[in-house]
């Protein structure tokens, strides 16, 4: 990590967006070691809520066996099948068997979906957490998460699409929280114009968030790309200044 972009973003952040939380990023490690190893059921069983102590300053890293939620190990790319009767488990259930979320209407829509998600494999046996203040030179950090409230999020969706034409330079797939906040964005990472991805609309990974609160996860190239874009972009105007006073 580029020491000097870290401290560049930090007070490009201050500056514009107040004292709102700063984001959080993660890499693939072979070792994990560059932050705190997860032990097996000493964290909260879902990812999004195991993250909060990664909001509160503390890295941590993840491997397949400390990742207990059968989504959070999937979408962290380190196990490809899914749980068994998953399309009567994301739609109606099995009666004193399944309990169905009720996400989707037909088990034939569930597979549907499950034959066109994305093939994805973890690259390495670990994934690193950290937040943004905790970064060290070692890291090589590949995508950005915020947690943000509405007026950020909308800061952070303009400043997104402020150097494409493509109106859509920022998307909103449907999937578990945990999917929207690392498989999607990371997949956009090879991307020539990689997109911004708006997630935590899960609502069984919403009670692990405040209410206020969605996320905006980018890769770490486009982020730096939006960095250099500040000072330049509607955030120097009245209108950004208006909405920013009630950044808290």
């Amino acid at each position: 990590m580029d020491l000097a972009i870290k401290e560049k973003f930090m007070k490009l952040w201050k500056k514009y967006f107040n004292n709102a939380e700063l984001p959080l990023v993660f890499y693939y490690s072979h070792t994990g070691e560059e932050a705190e190893q997860v032990k097996p059921g000493s964290l909260s069983r879902c990812l999004v809520g195991a993250l909060e102590e990664v909001r509160n300053g503390r890295s941590l890293s993840f491997n397949s066996d400390s990742i207990r939620c059968p989504g959070g190990k999937r979408y962290t790319g380190f196990a490809e099948k899914i749980r068994p009767d998953f399309e009567y488990f994301l739609s109606y259930g099995i009666p004193n068997k399944v309990e169905g979320e009720r996400y989707k209407k037909s088990l034939e829509l569930v597979r549907e979906i499950v034959k066109n998600w994305p093939a994805f494999k973890a690259p390495k046996a670990f994934i690193v957490f950290k937040r943004w203040d905790k970064l060290k030179e070692e890291d090589n950090p590949e995508v950005v998460i915020f947690f943000a409230q509405p007026d950020v999020l909308a800061g952070l969706f303009t400043l997104a699409n402020f150097d494409e034409s493509n109106p859509e330079g920022v998307f909103t797939p449907m999937g578990s929280g945990c999917s929207s906040i690392i498989t999607y964005p990371y997949l956009e990472k090879d991307s020539p114009h990689p997109r911004g991805v708006i997630g935590m609309f899960d609502p069984s990974a919403r009670p692990y968030v405040p209410m206020n609160m969605l996320t905006f996860s980018v890769p770490m190239k486009k982020m730096v790309t939006m960095m250099d874009n500040m000072e330049e972009s509607f955030l120097i105007t009245n209108t950004w200044k208006a909405l920013q006073r009630r950044i808290y």
